[in-house]
């Protein structure tokens, strides 16, 4: 039979989206550190160590990587969470392998922010598609195919065509990988070399002020697309249509 719990969430409406409001009202206020001054916890009390590598010839962005720091000293956690790693992702690993995974975090997290964006525009505007293109966002690629069905192949070969570039800019060739070297040495993770607003800063502190903010709009982002995708599979309702809009 179905969980007491379930049948109790499905049975009321109202409590469903009460809680689910409170759920977006919590990751919203969590997105409010964001925009707080950066500081970086460092149990010794230093000074952050992209203003000390400010305009070293090694450095990138201002990062010197420092193994004796957390994340070999990459910018990216704020007060109250500080180092935030309860899986041990970063006990003991490589330079490398950091680079990576810091690659991986802030692609993931530009991904799911574009989502959210996607899933509160798709379901509130249906300007394209002759407007035949509504409900909730989890649909629309399947109802775009029944009006486009070469649509997603053509947005495959997209998705392709920037992978590749991304791949060009950062990562070792495959005939080049020598062991789990797959970042390039002078590639900084993420910096891809695409900024058409000119807001990427040329001093050390701001970048690694605003590279922060990013990765903590890119987490909140990645938890908030999964609660959407969660939300509309369960019970096949817009997310704005959920919250009583």
């Amino acid at each position: 039979g179905t969980h007491p719990y379930l049948t109790t969430c499905l049975s009321f409406p109202e409590t469903r989206t009460m809680k689910f409001s409170a759920v977006i009202l919590a990751l919203a206020f969590g997105a409010a550190t964001a925009f707080a001054p950066f500081r970086a916890p460092n149990a010794a009390g230093k000074s952050l160590k992209v203003e000390i590598a400010a305009g070293t010839p090694d450095s990138l962005n201002g990062w010197v990587p420092d193994e004796s720091a957390f994340a070999w000293g990459l910018p990216g956690a704020l007060e109250p969470m500080g180092n935030f790693d309860p899986a041990g992702f970063a006990d003991g690993c490589s330079l490398q392998e950091m680079k990576r995974y810091r690659e991986a975090e802030v692609t993931h997290g530009r991904v799911a922010m574009l989502s959210v964006i996607g899933f509160l525009v798709a379901e509130s505007f249906h300007p394209l598609f002759g407007g035949e293109i509504i409900g909730p966002a989890i649909d629309h690629l399947t109802e775009v195919r029944k009006v486009q069905p070469e649509f997603f192949e053509l947005l495959a070969i997209a998705i392709g065509i920037v992978e590749t570039s991304r791949a060009q800019n950062g990562w070792v060739p495959p005939a080049q990988v020598q062991g789990k070297q797959f970042l390039n040495e002078d590639y900084y993770p993420g910096d891809i070399g695409f900024d058409p607003a000119g807001l990427k800063p040329t001093d050390a502190a701001e970048f690694a002020e605003m590279q922060t903010k990013e990765l903590q709009h890119g987490r909140l982002a990645m938890l908030a697309s999964m609660g959407f995708i969660a939300q509309e599979l369960t019970n096949h309702v817009g997310i704005f249509e959920n919250l009583g809009y």
